[in-house]
């Protein structure tokens, strides 16, 4: 799915009662608590010998893109606008890639 399909159908999802300021507020915090959420998941992996559960993660990834395109929505930006700059950046960062 293009991601600019993805965008305009998570909005749909929206909490259109929150406030402008409250929506970001909203998002923004459940973007960090589901980064905690793919932490928790690989750290328990990784330091307690746990299976990792590659579907859990998907859909902790999965919340996580929805926080984001939320703010991304709330604030009239494209997540092909986000996508593009974040390329542009690592481009100038890394022209020969990281190990390069």
């Amino acid at each position: 799915m293009p991601i600019s399909d993805y965008q305009t159908e998570a909005a749909r999802t929206t909490n259109r009662a929150l406030t402008h300021g409250d929506r970001l507020l909203d998002a923004a915090a459940g973007l960090s608590e589901e980064a905690g959420e793919v932490l928790a998941l690989i750290r328990k992996h990784r330091f307690q010998g746990k299976s990792l559960d590659h579907d859990q993660v998907v859909l902790e990834l999965g919340d996580a893109l929805w926080c984001l395109t939320t703010i991304a929505t709330t604030l009239d930006i494209t997540l092909d606008d986000v996508a593009d700059r974040n390329l542009a950046k690592l481009r100038a960062r890394y022209p020969d890639g990281l190990g390069g």
